[in-house]
C-alpha cells in the first residue's frame, strides 16, 4: 500500500491514493479531537500524518486536496467568560519529531524564500513551555486586557485573573502605544506539588499535571482563587504593535525582557539546523532539572522581515516549528474495549485502561484506531507489534508523544490471561443495529444506518452547532444530546423551530434542569441571531464527509452564493460534464471530495433535510478581497514551470490577494498560464486551447510588481 512508500518514490497515481488515505485519517482525527472531545490518536501521530501529506503536496502540487490540512486551532472559548477577538490570530505551530524534520523545515524555508544552501539564515531556539497561551494587551504602557488563545481567533477574557500573576507588569515604561505581549502561563513543579498537597488537605480534587493546574487556575471565575495559585509567565512573542520592537526575533525578545517580562534564559541564536539540533539536545539534557514542564524546542526564523515575507498557512506560521521530545511509555491493564460511533458512521475502538501516570498525566483511555490495529496488522495486512493482537485483560504499553492523547505500543504476551480470546470487532452498529460496512480500501468500518442511527444524528447536530459552523451560544454538545433524546430536535432545521414549536417554548425550557428564564431567553435569541449565516459556515455545518473548513472556504469563494453552489452541485451530479469539470478544477478540490459533495446534495433524504434548514436562513454571499482596479480579478490563473523571481507558493498568494482564482490544471476556462522554464504539458495544452500564455516577467508587469 501507498503508506509504506517513501514520498520521493511515489508515482502520481500512488500519490493520489496516499492523499486520499491521509485525508480520511486526518478527517476522522479532526472529528474525534475537535467535535467529539475524544481524541483517538496522539499529537505526534496526527502531525506526522499532516507532515507526510504536506511532503506529497510539495512534490505533487497539482494533486493538493483542500481537506488534507487541519483548519482549526485550539478550542472554542468557554461560555462562562466574555469573549475577546484577537486582532492578530494566535496560531498553533507545525511539529517536527526528528532531525530530518528539522532539516526539511530549513529546506522548505530556503525554497520558499529562494535562498541557497550557503545563504545566512539564523534561527532562534527556545524551550516549548507546556502551559496555557496568554495574550496581554497594553495601551500607553498600561495592561488593559488579557485573553486566552481560545480557537485562535476568539479567546476568553481573563484580565482580572491575569493581573494577579506576579510575573506580569501592570505598567510598562517606554513601551509602544499599543503592545500585545504573548507567552505561556505555567506552574513550577514545586508549586504544583504544594498546590496538590493543599488540595488534598482540604478534600478537593487533585490536578493531573502542572499544565492542567495552571490552566484551571487562570480560568477561575473568582480572581481571588487565581491569586492564591502560584502562576508564572514566560513571554516569547507578540501580536498587535503600534511600532516594531526590533528587526529580529532575538532583539524583540530582549526588548520584552527590558520591559520587565520573564523570558526564557535558554533561548539561543542558531546558525542553521546543526546548531538548532545542538541546542535541542542541550535543552533536552537539562529538561529534568528545569523545575517546570517543557515538551520540546521551538525554532523561529530570526529576521522579522523574512517572517513577514514567509507569512502564514491557515493555522500555522511558515517561519516557526516545534521540535517535540520523544514519546513516553508506561505499562497498564486493558480493562475493556468500547466502540464509539462518529458523525460519519465510523466505528472507532477505544481502550479503557487501569489508570496509569504517563509523563505526569493520568491516562485511562487509549486509541485503538481500527480493527486491523487491534488484530496486529496494518491496512495492507503486514504485521505490526510483531503480529501481536490486543485483547481485553492484556498488559499493554501505553505511549504518549508530547500530548495527553495515548495509544498502545506493545503487548506483554507473558502476562496474557489464559482464558483470553481475540477481540471480535462488531459487524453491526452498537447504537442502531444497522450493518457496519467496511468498503474496499477503507481502514474504517462504518454504520450504514445514516440518519436513522441516533449516534450519527447526534454527532451531526453537535457538528452543526460547533465553533466553525453555526456556533450557537448556549447550545453545545450537552444541550444537543439533551434536546435530541427528549425529541425536541432531530435535524438542524428543528433548532430554528424550537421556540415556535413549543408554544412560546420559554415556559417548557426554563423549567428544565440547568435552565432558567434568562438562559432560555438567551438561547432563543442566539438561535435567532444565526438565521443569517455566511455561505462558508453553512457548507461546513452540513457535515459532508471530507469537507472541512478549508474546503468549505474554497467552495464558498468559488461559487459565491448558495443558489450558485446548489445549482452547480445539481449539474455535477452525473460526475461528468462542464459543472463536474469546474468543481474538480478548483485548486484544492479532488475527485473524492467533489464526489462526496454532489452525492450528499443529490440524496433524497439528505437534500430534503438541507432544504428544510435553508428555508429558515438568509445565506450571506462569500466575501471577496478588495480587488478594485486589479487586472486579474476574477480570472483563472495557472502557474507552471520554475519561477525565478518568486516561488510558486508566493505567486499563488499574491494572485489570490488580487482576486484571481489559482487552479492546478489548464482547461477551456483558464484565462492565463504563467509559464516558467521547464513548462511542459500544461503550456502545450494552453496553446491548443487558446489560453493566454506569459512568462514570469510579463505576469509581474501585469500585476504591477515591476
Amino acid at each position: 500500500m501507498t503508506d509504506k512508500i517513501a514520498v520521493k518514490d511515489l508515482t502520481e497515481d500512488q500519490a493520489k491514493a496516499e492523499l486520499k488515505r491521509l485525508a480520511a485519517l486526518i478527517a476522522v482525527a479532526n472529528t474525534a479531537y475537535h467535535t467529539d472531545d475524544a481524541p483517538e490518536i496522539s499529537d505526534a501521530e496526527y502531525d506526522k500524518l499532516k507532515h507526510r501529506n504536506a511532503e506529497i503536496e510539495t512534490r505533487f502540487p497539482g494533486l493538493k486536496r483542500a481537506d488534507s490540512p487541519s483548519e482549526q486551532v485550539g478550542a472554542a472559548p468557554a461560555d462562562k467568560f466574555s469573549k475577546v477577538t484577537h486582532a492578530v490570530p494566535m496560531l498553533s505551530l507545525g511539529n517536527a519529531f526528528d532531525n530530518e524534520d528539522v532539516t526539511e523545515f530549513d529546506v522548505r524555508i530556503r525554497r520558499y524564500l529562494g535562498l541557497s544552501d550557503i545563504d545566512a539564515l539564523p534561527y532562534t531556539a527556545e524551550p516549548k513551555i507546556d502551559g496555557l497561551s496568554l495574550s496581554l494587551r497594553y495601551e500607553q504602557g498600561r495592561l488593559i486586557q488579557a485573553a486566552t488563545r481560545g480557537d485562535g481567533r476568539i479567546g476568553e477574557n481573563v484580565t482580572a485573573n491575569a493581573k494577579t500573576i506576579d510575573d506580569l507588569p501592570e505598567q510598562i515604561k517606554n513601551a509602544p502605544d499599543v503592545l500585545e505581549v504573548r507567552g505561556e502561563v505555567y506552574m513550577s513543579h514545586d508549586d504544583f506539588e504544594a498546590l496538590n498537597a493543599r488540595q488534598s488537605d482540604t478534600g478537593q480534587k487533585l490536578f493531573a499535571n502542572p499544565r492542567n493546574a495552571a490552566a484551571g487556575s487562570l480560568r477561575q471565575l473568582d480572581p481571588n482563587i487565581t491569586r492564591q495559585r502560584p502562576l508564572r509567565f514566560f513571554a516569547y512573542a507578540w501580536g498587535m504593535l503600534s511600532e516594531p520592537l526590533g528587526d529580529t526575533q532575538m532583539a524583540s525578545i530582549e526588548r520584552l525582557e527590558g520591559f520587565g517580562f520573564q523570558t526564557n534564559p535558554l533561548t539561543r541564536l542558531c546558525d542553521g539546523p546543526d546548531e538548532m539540533l545542538a541546542q535541542y539536545h542541550e535543552i533536552e539534557a537539562r529538561r529534568a532539572t528545569l523545575g517546570y514542564d517543557i515538551d520540546g524546542v521551538v525554532y523561529k526564523v530570526n529576521d522579522l522581515a523574512l517572517q513577514e515575507r514567509l507569512g502564514f498557512r491557515s493555522t500555522t506560521p511558515r517561519w516557526a516549528i516545534a521540535h517535540k521530545f520523544p514519546a513516553e511509555l508506561a505499562w497498564t491493564r486493558l480493562e475493556a474495549i468500547d466502540i464509539q460511533v462518529g458523525r460519519t458512521g465510523a466505528l472507532s475502538p477505544v481502550a479503557r485502561l487501569t489508570p496509569v501516570t504517563v509523563g505526569g498525566v493520568v491516562v485511562s483511555n487509549a486509541t485503538l484506531h481500527n480493527e486491523d490495529y487491534i488484530a496486529g496488522r496494518d491496512s495492507t495486512g503486514a504485521e505490526i507489534r510483531d503480529g501481536k493482537d490486543i485483547r481485553i485483560g492484556d498488559w499493554v504499553q501505553v505511549y504518549r508523544a508530547g500530548d495527553v492523547i495515548p495509544k498502545i505500543a506493545d503487548v506483554d504476551l507473558e502476562k496474557r490471561p489464559d482464558n483470553s480470546a481475540p477481540f471480535a470487532f462488531p459487524t453491526t452498529c452498537p447504537r442502531c443495529g444497522s450493518e457496519a460496512i467496511r468498503e474496499e480500501g477503507d481502514a474504517v468500518r462504518r454504520c450504514s444506518g445514516g440518519i436513522i442511527c441516533p449516534a450519527q444524528a447526534v454527532e451531526k447536530l453537535k457538528h452543526f452547532v460547533s465553533r466553525g459552523a453555526f456556533d450557537i451560544e448556549g447550545l453545545g454538545a450537552r444541550q444537543v444530546e439533551q434536546f435530541y433524546h427528549d425529541g425536541w430536535i432531530k435535524e438542524p432545521a428543528d433548532i430554528f423551530e424550537l421556540e415556535a414549536r413549543y408554544g412560546s417554548g420559554l415556559q417548557q425550557l426554563k423549567n428544565r434542569e440547568g435552565w432558567g428564564e434568562k438562559s432560555a431567553a438567551n438561547l432563543f435569541s442566539a438561535i435567532e441571531n444565526r438565521r443569517t449565516i455566511p455561505l462558508r459556515k453553512l457548507i461546513f455545518a452540513l457535515g459532508i464527509r471530507h469537507v472541512g473548513e478549508g474546503a468549505s472556504n474554497l467552495l464558498a469563494t468559488h461559487y459565491g452564493s448558495w443558489e450558485a453552489f446548489e445549482a452547480a452541485m445539481g449539474e455535477a451530479a452525473s460526475l461528468e460534464g462542464g459543472a463536474w469539470a469546474e468543481l474538480t478544477g478548483i485548486d484544492g478540490v479532488g475527485n473524492v471530495l467533489a464526489e462526496s459533495v454532489v452525492t450528499t446534495m443529490k440524496q433524497e433524504a439528505e437534500r430534503a433535510s438541507i432544504d428544510r434548514l435553508v428555508a429558515h436562513l438568509t445565506v450571506q454571499e462569500a466575501s471577496r478581497p478588495d480587488t478594485e482596479g486589479s487586472p486579474v480579478a476574477g480570472k483563472i490563473v495557472v502557474f507552471t514551470g520554475t519561477l525565478e523571481r518568486m516561488t510558486r507558493a508566493e505567486a499563488k498568494v499574491r494572485a489570490e490577494a488580487m482576486g484571481a482564482k489559482v487552479s492546478g490544471s489548464v482547461s477551456g476556462k483558464t484565462d492565463i498560464l504563467v509559464a516558467g522554464p521547464g513548462a511542459g504539458s500544461k503550456a502545450t495544452k494552453a496553446q491548443e486551447l487558446g489560453v493566454t500564455v506569459m512568462d514570469e516577467e510579463a505576469w509581474l508587469t501585469l500585476i504591477g510588481q515591476i
